[in-house]
């Protein structure tokens, strides 16, 4: 009941205080600040009656401690905003305090700064806001930090994969995010070096294959290459690219017609489809044409047979 009547009494004090700026519209509110703090006397009478009873204190007493508690409601209630800022302002730091954390967790560090220059320049707690400061700009750096580690190393995964153009735009990307990091200086440079090298090993290889007569794995490669070479680089060669897609295109013609002679009518056909795709315009090609439909007509009828 007391507790009552002191919530009772503090918003009386409100009416009365806010009644009295409006001047005559304020005669409202007056009245019934005032009939408020009349029922809260009655109210409180009665709660200290019942204390005093039950602690065989004098109701006098009781009555003075609750007119020096109605005494401070009224006065904080007809407080200036400065006033109640003052007397308020541990509260309201530790509430600016705790903003200012939530902001450092959700990484929001413009707005966890906006906060601190309240705490300095408002409340005067520059230590405070010096160490919140702080705080902040390691936070804010460990996080770029451990975000561009994460994007270069996505970044070298694209570069392993050798997924060139994709590379060079997350490098890009990178450099744009975070521009302020040296990390991500010469990414580009970095994609493009990467390049050239596996290019040149490309090449290297390439030639030695084709030196050591492993058609196959030089028509690969040959195949490869053909992406990174533009009409001036692939000029010298050309020669070598000719002796290898000839041999290629050989070997594949003696083992289509080894085939053909021993009735293996399946791996026939693969060959025969594979001379076509690989060397569509040859002589070879063409004749492969020609005898494709019936090799795979006698392919057809081989479960027949059996």
């Amino acid at each position: 009941m007391i507790a009552w009547a002191v919530v009772t009494a503090g918003a009386s004090g409100g009416f009365l205080y806010y009644g009295s700026t409006l001047g005559e519209p304020g005669r409202i509110y007056i009245a019934a600040g005032f009939l408020g703090l009349v029922g809260t006397v009655a109210m409180a009478s009665l709660g200290l009656l019942m204390i005093a009873t039950r602690h065989r204190t004098t109701p006098g007493a009781s009555m003075d401690q609750l007119a020096k508690s109605v005494d401070r409601l009224v006065e904080h209630g007809s407080l200036s905003d400065e006033a109640r800022r003052v007397l308020y302002r541990r509260h309201d730091r530790d509430l600016l305090r705790q903003a200012i954390q939530e902001d450092i967790a959700a990484e929001d560090w413009d707005a966890a700064m906006v906060l601190v220059k309240e705490l300095a320049e408002r409340f005067g707690y520059r230590s405070d806001a010096e160490e919140f400061r702080a705080r902040i700009e390691q936070a804010r750096f460990d996080t770029v930090q451990r975000k561009v580690n994460e994007a270069i190393s996505h970044l070298d995964a694209l570069i392993t994969g050798r997924r060139w153009d994709q590379a060079a735009v997350e490098a890009a990307r990178i450099g744009r995010l975070y521009p302020d990091s040296p990390r991500v200086e010469g990414l580009r440079h970095r994609v493009e070096q990467a390049r050239m090298l596996y290019k040149t090993d490309l090449e290297r290889r390439f030639l030695r294959s084709a030196e050591e007569d492993r058609i196959e794995d030089a028509m690969e490669m040959l195949k490869e290459l053909d992406a990174y070479l533009t009409e001036d680089e692939a000029g010298p060669y050309r020669e070598v690219a000719r002796g290898v897609i000839g041999k290629a295109r050989d070997n594949l013609g003696v083992q289509f017609k080894l085939a053909v002679q021993d009735r293996k009518w399946d791996r026939a056909a693969s060959l025969g489809e594979q001379i076509i795709d690989q060397f569509p315009n040859s002589r070879m090609a063409e004749e492969v044409r020609g005898m494709l439909d019936s090799i795979r007509g006698r392919l057809r009828q081989m479960p027949a047979a059996r």
